[in-house]
């Protein structure tokens, strides 16, 4: 009976990922329409910061969710594709991030639980993982014949990956300090 808690957990983490990007990616379409390079290809993509986030927060289960998110804003019709398509697009979205995490872990020397992460580290996590989804999101792009794949889509999808990162942690950072500051805690958990 033990083992259906973690599995429970996992699926929650799973879920909760799913919702917050699907949410996060049609706000972002909302406010970024005017400066979309192309489909899937934005100078701004905030949703890039949540996936690295729930990648590091949640791992494996968090890279799942993101993939299931990818595949159903996909079958709503984001991408007019077929079903490869549109699963390639899902297995990278959820892909990059992860491979971005175990990078950090494994390459910068930072802890599972991310305790001993800093500013720099964070920085080359963005780094790492905007690359690698960019490059992923553009190779697949050209492969499947989409219009948004190019190098200068890259370009754009890099910017967009590495400026959305950089804001959506800038504001969970500036939120956490604000909340600690209101509370008169040193610790959010306490």
């Amino acid at each position: 009976m033990n083992f259906l808690k973690p599995s429970i957990r996992s699926l929650l983490e799973c879920l909760l990922s799913a919702a917050l990007y699907m949410g996060f990616f049609y706000f972002n379409g909302y406010i970024t329409a005017s400066i979309e390079d192309a489909q899937g290809v934005n100078w701004i993509f905030i949703p890039a910061g949540l996936r690295i986030f729930l990648a590091l927060i949640f791992d494996y289960a968090g890279a799942a969710g993101l993939m299931l998110a990818a595949l159903l804003i996909n079958y709503i019709g984001f991408y007019q594709a077929d079903l490869a398509t549109n699963l390639g697009i899902s297995i990278i979205c959820g892909l990059a991030p992860l491979l971005g995490r175990h990078f950090v872990i494994h390459n910068l020397k930072v802890s599972p639980d991310l305790s001993n992460i800093s500013v720099q580290q964070l920085l080359g996590s963005i780094t790492a993982y905007s690359f690698l989804s960019s490059g992923l999101h553009q190779l697949w792009f050209i492969t499947r014949g989409l219009d948004s794949g190019g190098a200068d889509h890259f370009i754009a999808m890099f910017t967009g990956d590495m400026v959305g990162s950089i804001l959506f942690i800038a504001i969970i950072k500036y939120g956490i300090d604000f909340i600690k500051q209101r509370s008169n805690k040193t610790n959010l958990l306490d």
